[in-house]
């Protein structure tokens, strides 16, 4: 022992230090034991791991080097070749070669995916034929050097350990939502700031309407949290695997840059819905947002009761039919006009919601006096008449009348501006006229005095561009997202409109310009009295 000792700094100096390191190790194993089985014979897809031995081994030999203040480890030889730039973990982590997503390792240096870390393995040749040599568990976040094998362990590279797999205390998201998280802008690695939970997500090709159903969701406190703070080890599905980990780059604060691309998720959506929602093709934002909301409580091991998933408890609501049936009078002869009576038979029935649909009052068929077309604006209040429970609708030969009986946490409220006929697919683009805070939805519910707070703040607003006219146009279609930071009002809450890559803060009183087709409303919490606030305004900049 005493004579390897003094080998060693005699070749500290050169290259040849990792050699003797090794055989260091090798000694030590003849030591051992002369009959331990050699554990270089890996199969040949490279998923084969080193023993617990090996690994203990080598955490050890660190240890003694790391002892000695002259000596420098001999995993730190390669650490200087690691390009943070190239690095890029959101997309699917399979092996750059074979295609597999068994036991795959990201190189440090280029960015690539390789499969195993074996002798016959895709990321031992790339080691050797492109001299890179740093690589990191996409699964286990651990660090190795190939082709020698060593298990690396510096502080250094527990910044790119969280980029691939960010971690929130309870601590640090309770502050997500409150004006002290304006106050800490972040930076990548260009030194350009951005807002956490504020940055742009890839339009890979045609998955903005995705896009701003992602950034509507993973704002909601309650669904934001339950992602942020989960750590699914269990039977999880992949969907709800991969949301919780977009939810928690698009929140990370310590980004290498100030985007993150969807790809992950939105492949598991293509696989999960059958080809029904894809990369390449426009789609409504409505009809994923509904197979979305659906498809995560079910994977979440929700069922039809009342708060069986975070799903549920944060949007579930219950509305209230009555029918009556439009009937022909008797006393109606053939050669008449029928007349019609309507049959005096209620028929009521309670049903659950995750979002209400909003009728719009039809745009003007003709032009005004300078051969413009008109575009009408009404209030938010006009189109919610529907839910008073007097206001009746015809269909079918039935008359309906609605109210909510209870109101979720969060509401969601879809603005129906598209209509298809035989010949083509219309748009309605009526301007609905909106405060930020404060509308009140007592009008619209019939429940008892203990219901919580009717009081509600908006939250997130997403908007429909295209050419002027009324046909939809879906090949130039533009979706954005408006997107509250903060809240209470006042210069405290602050507004930031999305599309794609572009985030830029807007004023709140443009943001009921656009033409609306989604929003979520946020339940304004109960003052001192156990009451919201009536107060409702457009807050003042």
């Amino acid at each position: 022992m005493a004579s390897r000792k003094q080998a060693i700094p005699n070749d500290s100096h050169s290259f040849g230090e990792r050699p003797v390191k090794r055989a260091k190790v090798d000694d030590e194993r003849q030591a051992s034991t002369s009959a331990e089985p050699s554990n270089s014979m890996e199969d040949i897809t490279g998923a084969a791991r080193l023993t617990e031995e090996e690994e203990e081994e080598g955490l050890e030999d660190e240890v003694e080097s790391g002892q000695s203040k002259n000596e420098p480890r001999a995993s730190d030889l390669y650490l200087d070749t690691i390009n943070r730039a190239l690095l890029d973990f959101d997309f699917e982590k399979v092996c750059s070669v074979s295609m597999s997503n068994i036991n795959t390792y990201g190189c440090l240096v280029c960015g690539k995916y390789f499969q195993g870390r074996g002798r016959n393995s895709y990321a031992y040749a790339h080691s050797i034929h492109d001299d890179h040599h740093v690589f990191i568990n996409l699964e286990t976040t651990k660090v190795y050097v190939l082709p020698d094998g060593y298990l690396v362990s510096d502080p250094s590279l527990e910044d790119i350990s969280f980029v691939l797999n960010p971690s929130f205390t309870k601590a640090s998201t309770s502050t997500l939502s409150s004006p002290s998280h304006l106050l800490k802008p972040s930076y990548d690695l260009s030194s350009k700031p951005y807002l956490s939970g504020y940055i742009g997500l890839n339009n890979i090709k045609r998955n903005d309407h995705m896009n701003v159903i992602i950034h509507s969701l993973l704002h909601i406190p309650p669904l934001r949290d339950y992602l942020l703070l989960s750590s699914f080890r269990g039977k999880e599905s992949e969907l709800v695997k991969r949301f919780a980990a977009l939810a928690k780059k698009i929140w990370n604060p310590r980004l290498f840059k100030s985007q993150v691309s969807p790809h992950e998720f939105l492949q598991e959506v293509n696989r999960a819905s059958a080809g029904k929602f894809r990369l390449e093709q426009q789609g409504d934002p409505v009809e994923f947002l509904g197979w979305l909301l659906n498809r995560l409580h079910k994977d979440m091991g929700g069922t039809k009761k009342k708060k069986s998933s975070i799903i549920f408890s944060t949007f579930q609501g219950e509305l209230r039919v009555e029918t009556q049936q439009v009937v022909v009078r008797p006393d109606s002869t053939g050669s008449e006009k029928p007349q019609f009576d309507i049959d005096r038979d209620i028929k009521a029935t309670v049903s659950p919601f995750l979002f209400l649909a909003v009728d719009l009052p039809p745009p003007p068929l003709f032009q005004d006096t300078i051969e413009k077309n008109i575009i009408p604006q009404v209030s938010i209040h006009s189109v919610l008449a529907k839910y008073d429970g007097v206001t009746t609708q015809e269909s079918a030969g039935q008359l309906r009348r609605y109210k909510c009986q209870r109101l979720p946490q969060y509401i969601i409220l879809h603005y129906k501006r598209f209509t298809k006929n035989a010949f083509v697919e219309e748009k309605n683009p009526t301007i609905v006229t909106f405060p930020l805070r404060g509308v009140d939805f007592r009008e619209y519910l019939d429940a008892a005095p203990t219901h919580p707070p009717t009081v509600y703040d908006l939250i997130a607003n997403v908007t429909h561009e295209s050419v002027a006219g009324t046909t939809r146009d879906k090949e130039n279609t533009i979706w954005k997202v408006h997107l509250r930071a903060a809240g209470g009002g006042g210069e405290g809450e602050k507004w930031f409109q999305i599309q794609d890559l572009i985030v830029e803060e807007t004023r709140k009183e443009m943001i009921f310009l656009g033409e609306t087709v989604l929003q979520i409303w946020e339940r304004r919490a109960a003052n001192a009295n156990g009451n919201a606030s009536m107060k409702m305004d457009v807050d003042r900049r």
